[in-house]
Protein backbone atom coordinates (compact mmCIF):
# COMPACT_ATOMS: atom_id res chain seq x y z
CA UNK A 1 0.00 0.00 0.00
CA UNK A 2 0.94 3.64 -0.48
CA UNK A 3 -0.55 4.89 2.46
CA UNK A 4 2.19 5.48 5.70
CA UNK A 5 -0.04 4.27 8.19
CA UNK A 6 0.71 1.26 9.25
CA UNK A 7 -1.19 -1.77 8.23
CA UNK A 8 -3.44 -2.21 11.24
CA UNK A 9 -6.75 -1.33 12.90
CA UNK A 10 -6.71 2.44 13.53
CA UNK A 11 -6.69 2.48 17.29
CA UNK A 12 -8.51 6.61 17.38
CA UNK A 13 -11.12 7.94 15.17
CA UNK A 14 -9.85 11.23 13.27
CA UNK A 15 -12.85 11.93 11.48
CA UNK A 16 -11.77 15.00 9.92
CA UNK A 17 -8.70 13.01 8.48
CA UNK A 18 -8.52 11.23 5.31
CA UNK A 19 -5.24 9.89 5.50
CA UNK A 20 -4.55 6.25 5.29
CA UNK A 21 -6.50 3.09 3.81
CA UNK A 22 -8.47 2.97 6.87
CA UNK A 23 -9.45 6.92 7.30
CA UNK A 24 -9.89 6.55 3.40
CA UNK A 25 -11.62 3.66 3.67
CA UNK A 26 -13.95 4.72 6.59
CA UNK A 27 -15.29 8.71 4.59
CA UNK A 28 -16.09 6.45 1.54
CA UNK A 29 -18.11 3.39 3.14
CA UNK A 30 -20.05 6.25 4.91
CA UNK A 31 -20.84 8.31 1.97
CA UNK A 32 -21.03 5.25 -0.01
CA UNK A 33 -24.10 3.99 2.55
CA UNK A 34 -25.44 7.82 2.44
CA UNK A 35 -26.63 7.48 -0.69
CA UNK A 36 -27.92 3.46 -0.32
CA UNK A 37 -30.33 5.37 1.90
CA UNK A 38 -31.18 8.23 -0.04
CA UNK A 39 -31.85 6.05 -3.48
CA UNK A 40 -33.95 3.33 -0.92
CA UNK A 41 -36.12 5.66 0.42
CA UNK A 42 -35.58 8.30 -2.01
CA UNK A 43 -39.66 7.49 -3.58
CA UNK A 44 -40.71 7.44 0.49
CA UNK A 45 -41.58 11.53 0.54
CA UNK A 46 -43.22 11.41 -3.19
CA UNK A 47 -45.88 8.47 -2.25
CA UNK A 48 -48.28 11.15 -1.91
CA UNK A 49 -47.87 11.70 -5.63
CA UNK A 50 -47.65 8.12 -6.32
CA UNK A 51 -50.77 6.99 -4.97
CA UNK A 52 -52.70 9.83 -6.31
CA UNK A 53 -51.79 8.75 -9.70
CA UNK A 54 -51.90 4.45 -9.10
CA UNK A 55 -55.01 4.96 -7.38
CA UNK A 56 -53.47 3.09 -3.99
CA UNK A 57 -55.37 2.64 -1.38
CA UNK A 58 -53.90 2.21 2.70
CA UNK A 59 -53.67 -1.50 2.42
CA UNK A 60 -51.71 -1.30 -1.14
CA UNK A 61 -49.48 1.33 0.25
CA UNK A 62 -48.77 -0.90 3.26
CA UNK A 63 -47.90 -3.44 1.14
CA UNK A 64 -45.48 -1.13 -0.23
CA UNK A 65 -43.93 -0.18 2.98
CA UNK A 66 -43.20 -4.06 3.58
CA UNK A 67 -42.01 -4.82 0.22
CA UNK A 68 -39.37 -2.02 0.94
CA UNK A 69 -37.63 -3.66 3.69
CA UNK A 70 -38.54 -7.52 2.78
CA UNK A 71 -36.08 -8.07 0.52
CA UNK A 72 -33.37 -6.68 2.60
CA UNK A 73 -33.90 -9.31 5.37
CA UNK A 74 -32.43 -12.14 2.88
CA UNK A 75 -30.45 -9.59 1.30
CA UNK A 76 -28.38 -8.98 4.50
CA UNK A 77 -28.08 -12.45 5.48
CA UNK A 78 -26.69 -12.99 2.03
CA UNK A 79 -24.17 -9.99 1.98
CA UNK A 80 -23.24 -10.47 5.66
CA UNK A 81 -21.74 -14.08 4.30
CA UNK A 82 -20.14 -12.20 0.82
CA UNK A 83 -17.79 -9.97 3.21
CA UNK A 84 -16.88 -13.33 4.78
CA UNK A 85 -15.58 -14.65 2.05
CA UNK A 86 -15.50 -12.70 -1.15
CA UNK A 87 -14.39 -9.25 0.81
CA UNK A 88 -16.23 -6.26 1.38
CA UNK A 89 -15.00 -4.33 -1.53
CA UNK A 90 -16.23 -6.66 -4.06
CA UNK A 91 -19.21 -7.31 -2.52
CA UNK A 92 -20.31 -3.47 -1.95
CA UNK A 93 -19.47 -3.09 -5.81
CA UNK A 94 -21.50 -5.83 -7.12
CA UNK A 95 -24.91 -4.84 -4.93
CA UNK A 96 -24.34 -1.01 -5.76
CA UNK A 97 -24.66 -1.86 -9.47
CA UNK A 98 -27.56 -3.93 -9.62
CA UNK A 99 -29.14 -2.01 -6.86
CA UNK A 100 -29.20 0.78 -9.41
CA UNK A 101 -31.34 -0.90 -11.87
CA UNK A 102 -34.63 -0.72 -9.55
CA UNK A 103 -33.78 3.00 -8.22
CA UNK A 104 -33.38 3.94 -12.13
CA UNK A 105 -36.26 2.24 -13.40
CA UNK A 106 -39.42 2.19 -10.70
CA UNK A 107 -39.95 5.69 -12.75
CA UNK A 108 -41.47 2.85 -15.68
CA UNK A 109 -44.07 1.37 -13.04
CA UNK A 110 -47.66 1.98 -14.48
CA UNK A 111 -50.09 -0.47 -12.21
CA UNK A 112 -49.81 -1.30 -8.39
CA UNK A 113 -48.17 -5.10 -8.82
CA UNK A 114 -45.41 -3.50 -11.20
CA UNK A 115 -44.70 -0.52 -8.09
CA UNK A 116 -44.87 -3.37 -5.87
CA UNK A 117 -42.41 -5.53 -7.77
CA UNK A 118 -39.30 -2.40 -8.04
CA UNK A 119 -39.97 -1.57 -4.27
CA UNK A 120 -39.09 -4.92 -3.60
CA UNK A 121 -36.12 -5.17 -5.53
CA UNK A 122 -34.74 -1.64 -4.04
CA UNK A 123 -34.88 -3.36 -0.86
CA UNK A 124 -31.34 -4.68 -1.43
CA UNK A 125 -29.78 -2.04 -1.71
CA UNK A 126 -30.96 -2.06 2.49
CA UNK A 127 -27.78 -5.10 2.94
CA UNK A 128 -25.07 -1.89 2.40
CA UNK A 129 -25.53 -1.03 5.68
CA UNK A 130 -24.05 -4.73 6.34
CA UNK A 131 -20.78 -4.33 4.59
CA UNK A 132 -20.58 -0.48 5.92
CA UNK A 133 -19.96 -1.80 9.30
CA UNK A 134 -18.30 -4.78 8.45
CA UNK A 135 -15.75 -2.94 6.95
CA UNK A 136 -15.48 -0.50 9.84
CA UNK A 137 -15.14 -2.96 11.85
CA UNK A 138 -12.28 -4.28 9.30
CA UNK A 139 -10.58 -0.89 9.95
CA UNK A 140 -10.24 0.08 13.71
CA UNK A 141 -9.49 -0.73 16.87
CA UNK A 142 -11.88 -2.61 19.59
CA UNK A 143 -11.48 0.43 21.55
CA UNK A 144 -13.32 2.45 19.00
CA UNK A 145 -14.87 0.38 16.98
CA UNK A 146 -18.24 1.27 18.61
CA UNK A 147 -17.52 4.89 17.69
CA UNK A 148 -16.23 4.51 13.95
CA UNK A 149 -19.27 1.50 13.06
CA UNK A 150 -21.97 4.28 14.52
CA UNK A 151 -20.61 7.31 13.00
CA UNK A 152 -20.57 5.54 9.88
CA UNK A 153 -23.95 3.97 10.02
CA UNK A 154 -25.48 7.19 11.44
CA UNK A 155 -23.93 9.52 8.94
CA UNK A 156 -25.33 6.95 6.24
CA UNK A 157 -28.22 6.47 7.63
CA UNK A 158 -28.69 9.95 6.94
CA UNK A 159 -29.62 9.61 3.90
CA UNK A 160 -32.97 8.37 4.47
CA UNK A 161 -33.45 11.89 6.28
CA UNK A 162 -31.81 14.12 3.18
CA UNK A 163 -34.23 11.91 1.05
CA UNK A 164 -37.20 13.76 2.39
CA UNK A 165 -36.06 16.59 2.33
CA UNK A 166 -34.31 16.91 -1.27
CA UNK A 167 -36.51 14.20 -3.39
CA UNK A 168 -39.27 16.37 -3.46
CA UNK A 169 -37.90 19.64 -4.70
CA UNK A 170 -36.03 17.70 -7.03
CA UNK A 171 -39.27 16.31 -8.92
CA UNK A 172 -40.59 20.34 -8.25
CA UNK A 173 -37.27 21.01 -10.14
CA UNK A 174 -37.83 18.92 -13.04
CA UNK A 175 -41.61 20.32 -13.38
CA UNK A 176 -40.16 23.74 -13.24
CA UNK A 177 -37.87 22.85 -15.89
CA UNK A 178 -40.47 21.97 -18.16
CA UNK A 179 -39.19 17.95 -18.40
CA UNK A 180 -42.40 16.86 -17.17
CA UNK A 181 -45.76 17.31 -15.43
CA UNK A 182 -46.16 17.02 -11.57
CA UNK A 183 -48.12 14.17 -11.66
CA UNK A 184 -45.07 12.81 -13.14
CA UNK A 185 -42.17 13.71 -11.65
CA UNK A 186 -41.60 11.23 -9.16
CA UNK A 187 -40.72 9.31 -12.45
CA UNK A 188 -37.77 11.21 -13.91
CA UNK A 189 -36.88 12.25 -9.90
CA UNK A 190 -35.67 8.80 -8.89
CA UNK A 191 -33.39 8.32 -12.06
CA UNK A 192 -30.74 10.92 -9.85
CA UNK A 193 -29.92 8.59 -6.99
CA UNK A 194 -29.73 5.49 -9.50
CA UNK A 195 -27.18 7.37 -11.69
CA UNK A 196 -25.40 8.35 -8.28
CA UNK A 197 -24.67 4.66 -7.09
CA UNK A 198 -23.30 3.70 -10.51
CA UNK A 199 -21.11 6.81 -9.71
CA UNK A 200 -20.15 5.48 -6.22
CA UNK A 201 -19.46 1.64 -7.61
CA UNK A 202 -16.75 2.86 -9.36
CA UNK A 203 -15.18 4.95 -6.45
CA UNK A 204 -15.53 2.34 -4.26
CA UNK A 205 -13.95 -0.05 -6.24
CA UNK A 206 -10.99 1.51 -7.41
CA UNK A 207 -10.10 3.89 -3.88
CA UNK A 208 -11.00 0.95 -1.09
CA UNK A 209 -9.33 -2.59 -0.25
CA UNK A 210 -10.47 -5.06 2.17
CA UNK A 211 -7.98 -4.52 4.70
CA UNK A 212 -5.37 -2.55 6.41
CA UNK A 213 -3.20 -4.93 4.57
CA UNK A 214 -4.55 -5.39 1.78
CA UNK A 215 -7.93 -6.92 -0.28
CA UNK A 216 -8.48 -10.39 0.66
CA UNK A 217 -6.89 -11.82 -3.00
CA UNK A 218 -3.39 -10.58 -1.94
CA UNK A 219 -3.47 -11.46 1.81
CA UNK A 220 -1.85 -15.25 2.49
CA UNK A 221 -4.25 -17.26 4.35
CA UNK A 222 -3.87 -21.16 5.33
CA UNK A 223 -7.08 -22.74 5.66
CA UNK A 224 -7.75 -22.12 9.17
CA UNK A 225 -7.55 -18.60 8.67
CA UNK A 226 -10.17 -18.48 5.76
CA UNK A 227 -13.63 -18.73 7.09
CA UNK A 228 -15.70 -21.69 7.72
CA UNK A 229 -19.33 -22.04 8.56
CA UNK A 230 -20.03 -18.43 9.72
CA UNK A 231 -23.61 -18.08 9.02
CA UNK A 232 -23.69 -21.25 11.45
CA UNK A 233 -21.50 -19.62 14.03
CA UNK A 234 -23.42 -16.39 14.51
CA UNK A 235 -26.90 -18.56 14.56
CA UNK A 236 -25.60 -20.81 17.79
CA UNK A 237 -24.64 -17.50 19.45
CA UNK A 238 -27.80 -16.58 21.59
CA UNK A 239 -26.40 -13.02 22.15
CA UNK A 240 -26.92 -12.74 17.61
CA UNK A 241 -30.78 -13.18 18.34
CA UNK A 242 -31.05 -10.92 21.32
CA UNK A 243 -29.23 -8.14 19.00
CA UNK A 244 -31.45 -9.38 16.34
CA UNK A 245 -34.80 -8.69 18.34
CA UNK A 246 -32.94 -5.57 19.70
CA UNK A 247 -32.03 -4.42 16.37
CA UNK A 248 -35.42 -4.72 15.24
CA UNK A 249 -37.08 -2.27 17.97
CA UNK A 250 -34.71 0.91 16.55
CA UNK A 251 -33.31 0.28 13.36
CA UNK A 252 -36.61 -1.20 12.22
CA UNK A 253 -38.63 1.12 13.75
CA UNK A 254 -36.52 3.90 12.26
CA UNK A 255 -36.80 2.40 8.48
CA UNK A 256 -40.80 2.40 8.97
CA UNK A 257 -40.99 6.28 10.31
CA UNK A 258 -38.85 6.80 6.92
CA UNK A 259 -41.46 5.45 4.73
CA UNK A 260 -44.51 6.47 6.57
CA UNK A 261 -44.02 9.71 8.18
CA UNK A 262 -44.39 12.34 5.15
CA UNK A 263 -47.58 10.25 4.22
CA UNK A 264 -48.37 11.08 8.54
CA UNK A 265 -47.93 14.26 8.38
CA UNK A 266 -50.00 15.21 5.36
CA UNK A 267 -52.67 12.84 6.33
CA UNK A 268 -52.96 13.71 10.12
CA UNK A 269 -52.04 17.20 10.53
CA UNK A 270 -52.38 18.40 6.81
CA UNK A 271 -49.16 19.25 5.81
CA UNK A 272 -48.01 20.19 2.39
CA UNK A 273 -45.57 17.66 0.86
CA UNK A 274 -42.65 19.83 0.42
CA UNK A 275 -43.47 20.06 4.69
CA UNK A 276 -43.99 16.25 5.13
CA UNK A 277 -40.53 15.83 3.48
CA UNK A 278 -38.82 18.24 5.80
CA UNK A 279 -40.56 17.29 8.99
CA UNK A 280 -39.50 13.48 8.53
CA UNK A 281 -36.34 14.45 7.14
CA UNK A 282 -35.49 16.30 10.35
CA UNK A 283 -35.99 12.19 11.69
CA UNK A 284 -33.25 10.83 9.87
CA UNK A 285 -31.34 14.51 9.72
CA UNK A 286 -30.29 13.54 13.56
CA UNK A 287 -28.59 10.40 12.40
CA UNK A 288 -25.84 13.01 11.88
CA UNK A 289 -24.83 12.87 15.63
CA UNK A 290 -27.14 10.51 17.75
CA UNK A 291 -25.95 7.67 16.52
CA UNK A 292 -22.53 8.23 16.47
CA UNK A 293 -23.18 9.14 20.19
CA UNK A 294 -24.85 6.16 21.03
CA UNK A 295 -21.41 4.07 19.62
CA UNK A 296 -19.53 6.44 21.43
CA UNK A 297 -21.05 6.23 25.15
CA UNK A 298 -21.73 2.41 24.68
CA UNK A 299 -17.34 2.87 23.93
CA UNK A 300 -17.08 5.06 27.15
CA UNK A 301 -19.38 2.90 29.12
CA UNK A 302 -17.62 -0.58 27.44
CA UNK A 303 -14.41 0.40 28.49
CA UNK A 304 -15.41 1.24 32.47
CA UNK A 305 -18.22 -1.51 32.75
CA UNK A 306 -17.51 -3.92 30.09
CA UNK A 307 -19.66 -5.63 27.48
CA UNK A 308 -22.35 -6.28 30.58
CA UNK A 309 -22.55 -2.32 30.87
CA UNK A 310 -23.19 -2.17 26.81
CA UNK A 311 -25.98 -4.56 27.32
CA UNK A 312 -27.32 -2.99 29.95
CA UNK A 313 -27.16 0.92 27.96
CA UNK A 314 -28.93 -0.85 25.26
CA UNK A 315 -31.94 -2.01 26.85
CA UNK A 316 -32.17 1.81 28.82
CA UNK A 317 -31.88 3.27 25.45
CA UNK A 318 -34.90 1.08 23.94
CA UNK A 319 -37.19 1.65 27.14
CA UNK A 320 -36.59 5.36 26.82
CA UNK A 321 -37.00 5.54 22.43
CA UNK A 322 -40.30 3.19 23.39
CA UNK A 323 -42.04 5.79 25.68
CA UNK A 324 -41.21 8.69 23.40
CA UNK A 325 -42.82 7.13 20.68
CA UNK A 326 -46.04 6.32 22.93
CA UNK A 327 -46.32 9.92 23.14
CA UNK A 328 -45.46 10.80 19.83
CA UNK A 329 -48.52 8.60 18.52
CA UNK A 330 -50.26 10.76 21.38
CA UNK A 331 -49.51 13.94 20.47
CA UNK A 332 -52.46 16.14 19.62
CA UNK A 333 -50.56 18.99 17.81
CA UNK A 334 -48.05 19.35 15.26
CA UNK A 335 -45.49 20.85 17.54
CA UNK A 336 -45.88 18.39 20.16
CA UNK A 337 -45.42 15.22 17.56
CA UNK A 338 -42.45 16.97 16.49
CA UNK A 339 -40.77 17.51 20.17
CA UNK A 340 -42.05 13.98 20.74
CA UNK A 341 -40.23 12.82 17.54
CA UNK A 342 -36.85 14.45 18.36
CA UNK A 343 -37.29 12.89 21.38
CA UNK A 344 -37.66 9.17 20.79
CA UNK A 345 -35.60 9.81 17.35
CA UNK A 346 -32.65 10.65 19.81
CA UNK A 347 -33.04 7.50 22.07
CA UNK A 348 -33.80 5.19 18.86
CA UNK A 349 -30.70 6.09 17.08
CA UNK A 350 -28.65 5.90 19.79
CA UNK A 351 -29.46 2.43 20.21
CA UNK A 352 -28.43 1.87 16.83
CA UNK A 353 -25.50 2.83 17.60
CA UNK A 354 -24.98 0.78 20.71
CA UNK A 355 -26.23 -2.21 19.23
CA UNK A 356 -23.84 -2.28 16.48
CA UNK A 357 -20.97 -1.16 18.92
CA UNK A 358 -21.69 -4.65 20.62
CA UNK A 359 -21.53 -6.54 17.70
CA UNK A 360 -17.71 -6.96 16.76
CA UNK A 361 -17.56 -9.04 20.12
CA UNK A 362 -20.36 -11.53 19.11
CA UNK A 363 -18.09 -13.56 17.35
CA UNK A 364 -14.94 -12.34 15.50
CA UNK A 365 -14.53 -15.04 13.16
CA UNK A 366 -17.82 -14.41 12.09
CA UNK A 367 -18.19 -11.09 12.35
CA UNK A 368 -19.61 -10.42 8.79
CA UNK A 369 -22.36 -13.00 9.48
CA UNK A 370 -23.43 -11.91 12.69
CA UNK A 371 -23.56 -8.36 11.54
CA UNK A 372 -25.78 -9.67 8.52
CA UNK A 373 -28.30 -11.85 11.13
CA UNK A 374 -28.20 -8.37 13.25
CA UNK A 375 -28.98 -6.32 10.37
CA UNK A 376 -31.66 -8.88 8.68
CA UNK A 377 -33.21 -8.41 12.45
CA UNK A 378 -33.64 -4.94 11.57
CA UNK A 379 -35.69 -4.91 8.49
CA UNK A 380 -38.16 -7.76 9.85
CA UNK A 381 -39.03 -5.86 12.62
CA UNK A 382 -40.22 -3.23 10.37
CA UNK A 383 -41.62 -6.01 7.86
CA UNK A 384 -43.99 -6.52 11.02
CA UNK A 385 -44.98 -3.23 12.38
CA UNK A 386 -45.57 -2.66 8.47
CA UNK A 387 -48.79 -4.43 8.67
CA UNK A 388 -49.95 -2.28 11.32
CA UNK A 389 -49.76 0.60 8.76
CA UNK A 390 -51.61 -1.64 6.13
CA UNK A 391 -54.97 -2.46 8.28
CA UNK A 392 -57.86 -0.90 7.79
CA UNK A 393 -59.05 -0.85 11.28
CA UNK A 394 -55.79 0.30 12.91
CA UNK A 395 -55.03 4.24 12.31
CA UNK A 396 -51.21 5.74 12.05
CA UNK A 397 -51.54 7.04 15.45
CA UNK A 398 -52.81 3.48 17.33
CA UNK A 399 -50.06 2.13 15.12
CA UNK A 400 -47.33 4.42 16.83
CA UNK A 401 -48.37 3.30 20.12
CA UNK A 402 -48.59 -0.26 19.62
CA UNK A 403 -45.20 0.13 18.58
CA UNK A 404 -44.04 2.11 21.16
CA UNK A 405 -45.28 -0.24 23.84
CA UNK A 406 -44.10 -3.16 21.86
CA UNK A 407 -40.23 -1.54 21.69
CA UNK A 408 -40.55 -0.90 25.70
CA UNK A 409 -41.19 -4.41 26.07
CA UNK A 410 -38.24 -5.24 24.09
CA UNK A 411 -35.86 -3.19 26.23
CA UNK A 412 -37.01 -5.19 28.92
CA UNK A 413 -36.62 -8.40 27.52
CA UNK A 414 -32.87 -7.48 26.48
CA UNK A 415 -32.18 -6.93 30.19
CA UNK A 416 -34.02 -10.26 31.06
CA UNK A 417 -31.89 -11.94 29.18
CA UNK A 418 -28.25 -10.51 30.06
CA UNK A 419 -29.10 -10.76 33.71
CA UNK A 420 -30.04 -14.56 33.58
CA UNK A 421 -27.35 -15.71 31.65
CA UNK A 422 -23.73 -15.82 32.85
CA UNK A 423 -21.41 -14.30 30.82
CA UNK A 424 -17.85 -15.97 30.02
CA UNK A 425 -14.56 -14.26 29.61
CA UNK A 426 -16.95 -10.82 27.63
CA UNK A 427 -15.97 -8.61 30.23
CA UNK A 428 -12.10 -8.40 29.42
CA UNK A 429 -12.63 -8.38 25.80
CA UNK A 430 -12.83 -4.42 24.95
CA UNK A 431 -10.05 -3.63 26.66
CA UNK A 432 -7.60 -6.17 24.53
CA UNK A 433 -5.19 -4.23 21.73
CA UNK A 434 -6.39 -6.49 19.48
CA UNK A 435 -8.52 -6.03 16.59
CA UNK A 436 -11.58 -7.48 16.70
CA UNK A 437 -11.67 -9.58 13.88
CA UNK A 438 -8.58 -11.53 13.02
CA UNK A 439 -8.45 -11.15 9.12
CA UNK A 440 -7.59 -7.41 10.24
CA UNK A 441 -4.24 -8.11 11.84
CA UNK A 442 -3.71 -11.32 10.22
Amino acid sequence: MDDSLSARPLDKLAIFSGKGVQMRTFHLTWLTFFFCFFGWFGIAPLMPLVREQLHLDKGQIGNIVIASVSATILARLVIGKLCDTLGPRLTYTLLLVVGALPVMLIGLSNSYQSFLLFRLAIGIIGASFVITQFHTSMMFAPNVVGTANAVAGGWGNLGGGIANMVMPLVAAGFVSLGYVDQANSWRLAMVVPGVILLIMAWLYYKYTVDTPRGNYADIPRDAAQKPKGTFLLALRDYRTWVLALAYGACFGIEITIDNVAAVYFVDHFGATLVMAGMLAGIFGFMNIFARGLGGWVSDLVGRHAGLRGKWLLLSGLLVLEGGGIALFALAPSLPLAIAAMLGFALFLKMANGCTYSIVPFVNKQALGSVSGVVGAGGNLGAMLVGFLFKSASISYSTAFLYIGIGVAAVGGLVLLVRLVRKEIGEATAETTSEAPLTLAGA
